[in-house]
């Protein structure tokens, strides 16, 4: 049975998607460069500027990154409406995928670091970042059916999700009841302007997004989740094309800034790595080893394993344009974490730089091999039609 065609709404994500990952690559190559150059430590302090009483570091980590939360929520919005995740049969494999993904890589960190120091970075390995697996994918072209592409996105997305609940669940070190209440507040005026007063207009919303934003900063819970709250209270028609839609005017409206403002910036602030002298022992750390595995080994076998067993007892099933091995490569790519990795890395080892620096050489490598073993599985297995 044939797949109908791509929206063009997913059209548009995966083309901005596409160039984001060349451009996010162009500036970790650059800032990991000019970090270890006789510039570097001019170049490291400048991200260390004071910027109303934070690092420019933490203000772009905490408040320039809620946008980008932001846009994940109006993409998973998008997909719970009427995207892949809108049936429960088609939105099931991405999830068992997501999930298999998720706990795989968690547990292997966890296994190799239980009762130790590194413990805490469990979560490091769980997320995908879309815009390098979307790199990937394109460069194998026609090689790979279309719903592939599709189902990386989908899994991906909710990859992103499961990692923002850990974020809110294992990564806030005290939290204010009285400010987290209130940007719940507020999150539910939004929600009662959408659902019954029905107002079409995006500007209360964002001044109501704003308020959340500070709210749930002061709380202490990690601000970014306002992002995702916002989304979520931001109106969406059901129609999967309608510009009239407020959720679909925003998401247009932040692709590129996100792809081509936000992201490059976070990677510029959060990739300049000095790498020592001592940087080659340092992989063979528990942490890094269970980074490593994660993303690389973890990633491939959760999704293959959650996806063989919920296939095998009817749960759902495979589209009828991919095979096995589409799947193995699609969980081979999911080990690309970068953004959502580096992300988690600064907030499960405060005050260890250290830790910090040799956990992203980490995640710069193990998604790197996994981009590549990605790609060179695909390429040879990845043909549509390929048999199981």
């Amino acid at each position: 049975m044939p797949q109908p065609p791509l929206s063009i709404t997913f059209k548009k994500f995966v083309s901005s998607e596409q160039a984001s990952g060349i451009v996010l690559l162009l500036c970790t190559l650059a800032s990991v460069t000019i970090a270890n150059t006789p510039v570097g430590p001019q170049y490291l302090s400048f991200w260390e500027t004071n910027v109303f009483g934070l690092s420019l570091t933490h203000a772009i980590n905490d408040a320039l990154m809620a946008v980008f939360f932001l846009l994940i929520g109006l993409e998973l919005e998008r997909e719970f409406y009427v995207g892949e995740l809108s049936d429960l049969k088609s939105a099931l494999l991405p999830v068992v995928a997501a999930v298999g993904g998720m706990l795989a890589p968690a547990l292997i960190h966890y296994l190799l670091n239980r009762g130790g120091a590194a413990q805490a970075g469990f979560g490091i390995p769980m997320a995908t970042d879309i815009a390098f697996a979307l790199v990937v994918l394109t460069v194998l072209g026609n090689r790979i059916p279309p719903t592939l592409k599709v189902f990386v996105v989908a899994f991906a997305v909710i990859d992103d999700l499961g990692a923002i609940l850990v974020i809110a669940a294992f990564y806030t070190a005290s939290l204010s009841m009285w400010h987290f209440g209130g940007a719940l507040l507020v999150f539910f005026a939004l929600v009662v302007l959408n659902r019954f007063l029905r107002i079409m207009s995006v500007t209360p919303y964002l001044i109501g997004g704003a308020l959340m934003w500070f709210l749930m900063f002061k709380s202490g819970i990690h601000a970014t989740i306002a992002g995702v709250l916002l989304a979520f209270a931001i109106p969406f028609t059901a129609k999967a094309e309608d510009e009239a839609s407020p959720s679909h005017r925003l998401e247009h409206l932040l692709h590129k800034p996100v792809a081509f403002i936000v992201l490059p910036v976070f990677a510029l602030a959060n990739t300049g790595v000095i790498i020592g002298s001592g940087w080659f022992h340092e992989l063979f750390s528990a942490n890094s080893a269970g980074i490593t595995l994660g993303l690389v080994l973890g990633k491939p076998l959760g999704v293959t394993l959650f996806c063989l067993i919920a296939v095998t007892v009817g749960l759902c099933r495979l589209p009828s344009d991919l095979q096995w091995p589409h799947l193995v490569g699609a969980g081979l790519l999911g080990g690309i974490g970068f953004t959502m990795s580096i992300f988690i890395t600064n907030l499960a080892f405060v005050g260890h730089p250290e830790v910090i620096d040799a956990s992203k050489i980490a995640i710069l490598l193990a998604s790197l091999l996994a981009g590549i073993l990605g790609y060179a599985w695909l390429r040879v297995f990845g043909k549509p039609g390929t048999t199981e």
